[in-house]
C-alpha cells in the first residue's frame, strides 16, 4: 500500500473540493495509482487487433476492444490492488451490431430522402440516452477491484433528462437563428443568409457545448457505486464554462500568432508587393507559405491547446468526485502533457503510426498516477463493508444482456 504527502496544487491552479470541508478534520491516508504496462507488451495485442479487425471488416472489434481493455486495467494498481475487466465478447459483438445496425440505417435513410434522413436522426437522438445508460450499466459492472464489482446507480429517467434540457435550448437556439434570418433585410444577398445561419449556429454550439459536457459528466460521476459507497459529484457549470472559455481564447491566441506570422513571412518572401494578377510561381509560393503555417496550427491545437482542455478537465471532473469516505484528487499538469503530446504525435508520425500503442500505454500512465485517492477509513475495512452491502444486480443484467459499450 502506497502513502505519501498530498503534493501542491499543480500549475494553474486546481479548483478546490467541497469533500474537504465535507470530510472533516479526521485524518486521511492518500494512496497512489500505478500504471506497470508498457508499450512493447501492448503493442503485440494491439497489432494483432489491428490485423484481425481488418481481416474481419470490423466484426473482431469487441474482442480486440476486450483484450485492450484486460491488458490496461489488470496493469491498473489501486491501493496495491489491480483492476479487472470481465466483459465478455460475444455479448459485446450483440451490442456493436445494433449500435452498428442503427448508424448503417441512419445513413441509408439519409441517402432515401432529407425526410427520412431527419426522422431517423430524431429516432436515433431519442435512444441514445438509453444507450448511454446501458455502456455505463455495462462497463461498470464488468469492472472489478479486489473480487468486488463496481456498478452504476444512474437510472433512465435520469439519462434522459441529463439531454433533454440542452436539447430544448439547442432547440430554441436554432428557431432565433430562424427569426434572425427571416428578419434580415429584403434584397439580403443569398450569399450572407447562409453565412448568418453557420455563424449562429456555430455560436450557438460553442454556448451550449459546455453545458453538454458539465451534464454527462454529472450524470456519470454522480452514480459510481462500489458496495453501498456511491460518489457525487460537486463540479458546478461554471467551473466547466471556465474551462471552455480559457480554452477558446488559448486557441483564439493561437490561431492568431499563426495568422501574424504567415503574413509576416509572405510580405518579407514577397517584397512587399501584391499583384492584381499573380503569376503562377507566385500561386505556388502562396500555397507553400500555407502549408506550414496549418500544420503549424496543427500542431499548436494538439500539442498546446487539447492537452490544456484536457488536464483542466480531468482535475476539475476527479478533483469535484468522492463522497465523506473516499475522494479523488488530480493534479495532472499542462506542461507534462504537452511535453508527452509534442512527443507522441513527432514519433507517431515519424514512426507511420506504429509508435501509436507506445504512445496510448504513456498517455494512461501519466492520466492515471496523477490521480491520488483519500480516504477516511482502512480499505480492508471499506473492502468488507462493501463485500456485505447488496448491489444492483437488475441493472447489472439488464446490462450483460445487451452488452453495449460505446466508450463513455
Amino acid at each position: 500500500m502506497n502513502q505519501l504527502r498530498l503534493p501542491g496544487p499543480p500549475a494553474g491552479g486546481l479548483t478546490a473540493s467541497p469533500f474537504i470541508s465535507a470530510m472533516g478534520s479526521r485524518p486521511a491516508s492518500l494512496h497512489t495509482i500505478r500504471f506497470t504496462g508498457s508499450g512493447s507488451e501492448y503493442f503485440r495485442i494491439w497489432i494483432v487487433n489491428l490485423l484481425l479487425t481488418l481481416v474481419t471488416l470490423g466484426l473482431y472489434y469487441p474482442w480486440a476492444k476486450t483484450r485492450k481493455l484486460r491488458y490496461f486495467y489488470g496493469n491498473t494498481i489501486v491501493i496495491g490492488h489491480p483492476l479487472g475487466f470481465h466483459g465478455n465478447p460475444r455479448q459485446m459483438l450483440r451490442g456493436f451490431l445494433l449500435v452498428s445496425l442503427l448508424m448503417v440505417l441512419y445513413a441509408v435513410a439519409g441517402r432515401v430522402s432529407p425526410a427520412s434522413g431527419s426522422v431517423a436522426g430524431l429516432i436515433l437522438a431519442a435512444i441514445w440516452p438509453a444507450l448511454m445508460r446501458s455502456s455505463l450499466q455495462f462497463r461498470l459492472s464488468q469492472t472489478s477491484w479486489r473480487g468486488l464489482r463496481f456498478h452504476f446507480t444512474g437510472s433512465l429517467k435520469g439519462a434522459y433528462m441529463t439531454v433533454l434540457n440542452p436539447a430544448l435550448i439547442g432547440v430554441g437556439l436554432m428557431v432565433l437563428s430562424g427569426i434572425l434570418v427571416a428578419f434580415l433585410p429584403r434584397g439580403t444577398s443569398k450569399v450572407v443568409m447562409p453565412l448568418v445561419l453557420m455563424v449562429t449556429f456555430m455560436l450557438s454550439g460553442a454556448a451550449l457545448a459546455p453545458y453538454v459536457i458539465w451534464r454527462i459528466k454529472r450524470y456519470q460521476h454522480a452514480h459510481y457505486a462500489l458496495g453501498q459507497l456511491q460518489t457525487s459529484f460537486k463540479a458546478s457549470y461554471g467551473n466547466v464554462l471556465a474551462i471552455f472559455v480559457k480554452t477558446g481564447l488559448l486557441t483564439l491566441a493561437a490561431a492568431t500568432g499563426l495568422a501574424l506570422a504567415g503574413g509576416l513571412l509572405g510580405a518579407v518572401l514577397g517584397g512587399g508587393h501584391m499583384s492584381t494578377r499573380p503569376d503562377p510561381r507566385q500561386l505556388l509560393s502562396a500555397v507553400s507559405l500555407m502549408l506550414p503555417v496549418l500544420a503549424g496550427y496543427i500542431l499548436l491545437t494538439q500539442v498546446v491547446v487539447a492537452p490544456y482542455f484536457s488536464v483542466h478537465l480531468q482535475n476539475l471532473v476527479w478533483t469535484q468526485t468522492g463522497n465523506r469516505m473516499v475522494r479523488f484528487k488530480s493534479h495532472l499538469k499542462w506542461s507534462d502533457m504537452a511535453g508527452l503530446a509534442l512527443k507522441n504525435w513527432l514519433l507517431i508520425m515519424l514512426t507511420l503510426g506504429l509508435y501509436w500503442p507506445f504512445a496510448a500505454v504513456a498517455l494512461a500512465r501519466a492520466r492515471l498516477q496523477a490521480i491520488v485517492i483519500h480516504t477516511r477509513q482502512d480499505p480492508d475495512l471499506l473492502v468488507g463493508q462493501a463485500r456485505q452491502a447488496s448491489t444492483n444486480a437488475t441493472g447489472d443484467l439488464a446490462a450483460d444482456l445487451v452488452g453495449i459499450d460505446v466508450g463513455l
